[in-house]
């Protein structure tokens, strides 16, 4: 049965041309090489910086490139800075002048620089801010702009945004101000954009995932949690993640402006935002008042 499943599997991205960030290591590397089993053409972006964004190495984004080759896949490597305004541009236009195309954009790129608020610094918070708000937006917003002109031109067809949040900001972790309100951030990007690019058929959906990477292992106390345990499901393993990213990005995917947490074998829906508990009267409120009607529901 699970042969005949994955034999099913095959192909559901064929033909399709698909750009992942942050895609040399971790995560984004399993998507890649996911993405090319299921014939789909990669650029596998990565600035092959450390975890905190220092520095880069186009070696790990080229070692996945060879990687997909040898299981006889086509991709290309690329090194630009998805939080580069130009760089987003020339990532974009790599995938189009290469493949002719672009219907798959999966934002993934990321940093960690963690620290309570009292002691964090502004480059602490410009840098993972940049990383993840600015490397989510310039991408979309140079694919967004590119489909926008292919659907205009009578070549639309559906394209698909993939966003990668952190239950780290749905869920507001202590220590992690910077990444959690960018984490929480994207998955609001991730709305609008497929709010507003439902004209132009394309849909923005977003990831919260739980898995073993090189940013989870820096964190105190997961590095134990996350070991793999012998003879049992190893729930960590970021190759759990792609298969709900692949899914994401077929072209017949029915889902837009949702955010689904992933961990394992386990997927569930993330609702958003939504309205609770009301007190009203007919005219404006004052502080006594709104203390005496406010203040049960603190209880």
């Amino acid at each position: 049965m699970a042969s005949d499943q994955a034999a099913n599997d095959v192909g559901q991205l064929d033909g399709r041309v698909a750009i992942i960030t942050g895609a040399g290591r971790g995560l984004g590397r399993e998507h890649a090489l996911l993405f090319a089993r299921e014939g789909a053409r990669v650029v596998v972006n990565d600035l092959g910086g450390a975890n905190d964004g220092a520095g880069s190495d186009a070696t790990p984004a080229e070692e996945v490139v060879a990687e997909i080759r040898d299981l006889g896949g086509d991709a290309i490597a690329n090194a630009d800075d998805v939080a580069d305004w130009e760089g987003a541009q020339r990532l974009i236009n790599a995938a189009v002048e290469t493949y002719g195309s672009l219907d798959i954009l999966v934002n993934n790129a990321g940093i960690l620089r963690d620290r309570v608020i009292a002691n964090m610094t502004e480059d602490e918070w410009d840098a993972v801010i940049a990383v993840h708000m600015k490397g989510h937006f310039a991408p979309s917003r140079w694919a967004a702009a590119y489909w926008r002109e292919e659907h205009k031109a009578g070549r639309g067809r559906r394209r698909n945004l993939v966003h990668t949040s952190s239950t780290s900001g749905l869920f507001s972790n202590p220590g992690q101000a910077n990444y959690g309100a960018a984490k929480s951030g994207i998955a609001t990007f991730s709305q609008i954009a497929a709010k507003e690019l439902a004209r132009y058929d394309v849909v923005s959906n977003c990831i919260a995932p739980g898995a073993r990477t090189r940013l989870t292992l820096a964190t105190p106390g997961l590095e134990e949690i996350m070991t793999p345990r012998d003879g049992a499901f190893d729930e960590w393993d970021p190759a759990n993640v792609s298969p709900l990213v692949a899914y994401l990005s077929t072209a017949d995917c029915p889902f837009s402006g949702e955010t689904f947490f992933v961990q394992g074998g386990v997927i569930k829906r993330v609702r958003t935002w939504e309205m609770a508990e009301t007190v009203e009267q007919s005219e404006m409120w004052d502080v006594s008042g709104l203390g005496s009607a406010l203040g049960p529901l603190a209880e």
